[in-house]
């Protein structure tokens, strides 16, 4: 607990973009200096950290998981919530990202669920890549993720960055520290939340058979 009284919370936070200094590069970069600003901890990761040859089942069953899922893994699994800043490919998630992601949805316990997540995006566009983030929405969700609801989206983000890093924009700026400051606030809630119990089920509410039926059970203490 910091001299405020408010408990730490540990945060993952990288871009879904392999392009060294892309925009959603600066993007999760600024977004670690609010979180911190903020007293929340951060490991600051890369999505070449997390990269992964194209999801196999054969592969999977010979020869195990590859590093890039087991990396992910093992960062979600110490943290208590993510922030992905990611770029839209086509008007919806980066194959790579999404890739990654089949992965490590299949370690057991499966790590995406009671996740907290704040998703961003840049973009030259002026949509600033919202498409992509509602398309990431589905599998992080479908996967047990809480996904905050408010998202943000940087348009024009080639030239929408200061010197200094920060959205030149100063309203801008203040939207998004009052976003992560909101995500950082639910997150340190739900961290400390009374006991309780919950599952994952992969197919709710369809007949299932050994082959499909994947149920986890959860439960929370304060």
């Amino acid at each position: 607990m910091s001299d405020d009284g408010r408990c730490t919370v540990n945060f993952l936070v990288f871009e879904a973009s392999l392009r060294r200094a892309s925009i959603n590069d600066r993007l999760a970069s600024l977004a670690t200096d609010v979180v911190e600003q903020y007293g929340g901890a951060v490991d600051r990761a890369h999505m070449s950290d997390f990269d992964t040859p194209s999801y196999d089942a054969d592969a999977e069953t010979s020869e195990g998981f590859p590093p890039g899922a087991e990396e992910l893994r093992k960062r979600l699994t110490a943290a208590d919530a993510l922030i992905i800043a990611s770029p839209e490919y086509n008007a919806s998630v980066p194959g790579v990202l999404k890739n990654t992601i089949d992965w490590v949805s299949r370690y057991r316990p499966q790590p995406f669920k009671e996740k907290q997540a704040l998703l961003l995006s840049a973009s030259p566009s002026m949509a600033g890549g919202n498409r992509g983030l509602w398309s990431l929405r589905v599998p992080l969700e479908h996967l047990g993720t809480r996904v905050y609801p408010d998202m943000f989206s940087l348009a024009q983000a080639h030239q929408a960055f200061d010197a200094r890093g920060r959205i030149g924009d100063a309203k801008l700026q203040q939207f998004f520290e009052t976003t992560i400051k909101g995500f950082i606030d639910l997150v340190e809630a739900a961290k400390h939340f009374p006991k309780l119990k919950s599952q994952w089920v992969e197919f709710l509410g369809e007949r299932t058979d050994p082959a499909t039926e994947r149920v986890e059970h959860y439960e929370h203490a304060a």
